[in-house]
């Protein structure tokens, strides 16, 4: 056996919120614990050693045994849901980052049930027929090509009932390249996908495939019509390195300027018109380029186009790489984004270069900021870095905006009385919008409504989605049950917050409880409970109070 590589970030709010303290746990395939470790102030665990079997093995496509071991990481926060991923692949000599994203508990409440998800093999693994219907041109076209941050993934076929959730487009094509092939291919195979997945996502926005046909989403996880995106999945060194080199990169036909249709299947136990996923590995190996694999598929008159049009980005990128020597508008640009995240991220140093000035106390502070997010550290501001350094920007500040916003609004502990549906207007209804905004920074498959005061269809989807999320009925009217859910989540959010929790809560004792279930699930030791408590042993009863050190 081999060794491959993996690592945790346990990070809230889109990334905006460290969860620092979090408990780690990475179990083998029978669930029997390897590793426990503790999250750091960026949220991090460190890195640790697993075995794998040899890489040769992924580059077999008639090979019977998985190239890939499978582990489980289990994950516990004070004031959030617990998390289960299952059957994450790990590779030789890979490094796999594992994304971990907990949704605060609501208020004076823990959790009985843990959030599972599985991750399960690439797509390159199945066997399917892959139909993926579309065109360069569809019914309607925008005007430029854009990559959009974030994108709307259904998780599902297009008429299925299920959750849209959004991620940013980088993450979107690091998570689809993992899902759909494996990280150890060549390097030209590796970008030869990428640019096939990536394409193929611009196309649909561009055509708006799904949104002219009236559909709220950009693009599916399923198979069948689109690309696999997996929630969850590890990102891997490799395809993080490779995506971000050709960030912003797509393919389309001389003299024009669509995104091509680039449809592709695993051409072996699948086959189709487009791009072979294992016949991009076969052609890496004798020397191929990215473009001549894509050629081999495409049409010859295929080329590699780029746009560095961004919606939702504060400031577009400069188009020149910023580094040491660097200065002007864009540069202060960066450094007043470093400085606001590393509020949220202090491992990132302080700059102490003259703003507007790229000197070595940025370049510190980017690679700082790059090794935490999955970057190469390589301190140069490229495509990928801006992207990421805007969306996380953003991200900090949308949270810190919404704060005032509650303190303006008057949010309070008491929920409104008023039921709302759509139609409804007034301050009430600034009320729940303001909320709905709150909770989708944490939860991604809560749209974020516009904040005008009046009860409209997209409002109505966002109460539909926490209703769901919450265990209520999905009526999209806001009573009585569907307030107080609201209420008890945002206030849970608010305790989750760093800084915010206090050294001492008093918890009042349930039935069932144990000193040691409780001092597990608040991060304490039994012993610092008797103590804070005068007990000298472990006796406790149903309904009495505890002061709990935290």
């Amino acid at each position: 056996m081999a060794i491959g590589y993996l690592k945790m970030q346990v990070r809230a709010a889109q990334g905006a919120v460290p969860v620092e303290g979090a408990r780690v746990w990475v179990l083998d395939a029978e669930e029997n614990p390897l590793y426990c470790l503790v999250t750091d102030d960026s949220g991090e665990t460190e890195t640790v050693s697993l075995e794998a079997p040899d890489s040769s093995s992924s580059k077999e496509p008639g090979c019977s045994e998985a190239p890939y071991a499978s582990y489980s990481v289990a994950v516990e926060a004070e004031g959030f849901e617990p998390v289960f991923v299952g059957e994450v692949p790990v590779f030789a000599g890979e490094t796999a980052v594992l994304p971990v994203s907990p949704v605060p508990l609501p208020e004076n409440e823990y959790s009985q049930t843990m959030e599972e998800i599985t991750v399960g093999a690439p797509a390159v693994a199945f066997a399917h027929w892959r139909p993926q219907e579309g065109s360069s041109i569809g019914p309607r076209v925008l005007r430029q090509v854009v990559i959009p941050d974030p994108i709307t993934v259904h998780l599902g076929a297009p008429d299925v009932q299920a959750a849209n959730v959004r991620v940013p487009f980088l993450d979107y094509v690091k998570n689809v390249t993992g899902s759909e092939i494996y990280p150890t291919w060549p390097e030209a195979a590796l970008k030869a996908n990428i640019y096939a997945i990536m394409t193929f996502a611009l196309n649909r926005v561009y055509t708006e495939w799904y949104r002219s046909r009236g559909y709220d989403f950009d693009i599916t996880n399923h198979t069948a019509y689109d690309q696999y995106y997996v929630p969850g999945r590890p990102i891997y060194d490799s395809i993080s390195d490779a995506v971000d080199e050709v960030f912003g990169e797509y393919v389309r036909r001389q003299g024009q300027n669509a995104p091509y249709f680039t449809s592709f299947c695993n051409g072996t136990t699948a086959t189709c018109m487009g791009l072979s996923q294992w016949g991009t590995v076969w052609l890496a190996d004798r020397g191929y380029s990215p473009l001549q694999i894509l050629r081999y598929y495409y049409p010859d008159d295929i080329e590699i186009a780029r746009t560095d049009i961004v919606t939702g980005e504060l400031s577009s990128y400069p188009g020149t790489a910023l580094r040491v020597g660097s200065s002007g508008l864009d540069v202060q640009t960066i450094q007043a984004y470093l400085a606001r995240i590393r509020r949220s991220y202090p491992a990132i140093p302080a700059i102490a270069d003259p703003p507007g000035v790229f000197g070595a106390g940025t370049r510190a502070a980017v690679q700082k900021f790059q090794s935490i997010f999955n970057l190469a550290a390589d301190g140069i501001v490229g495509r990928a870095t801006w992207y990421e350094l805007s969306k996380v920007y953003t991200a900090v500040t949308r949270l810190a905006e919404l704060d005032s916003e509650g303190s303006a609004i008057g949010i309070g502990t008491v929920p409104p009385s008023a039921v709302l549906r759509q139609g409804s207007r007034g301050q009430d209804v600034v009320t729940l919008q303001y909320l709905l905004n709150v909770l989708s920074q944490y939860d991604p498959a809560i749209p974020a409504p516009v904040q005008d005061g009046i009860f409209g269809s997209e409002t109505r989807r966002a109460v539909v989605a926490f209703q769901r999320a919450a265990g209520l009925d999905p009526d999209g009217i806001v009573g009585a049950k569907t307030w107080q859910a609201l209420y008890n989540r945002y206030l849970g959010i608010e305790e989750s917050r760093p800084g915010s929790k206090p050294d001492v809560i008093i918890y009042t004792v349930r039935a069932g409880d144990t000193l040691w279930q409780i001092a597990r699930r608040y991060g304490t030791t039994v012993e610092a409970i008797q103590q804070a408590n005068g007990l000298t042993g472990d006796r406790i009863l149903p309904g009495q109070e505890l002061r709990i050190p935290l």
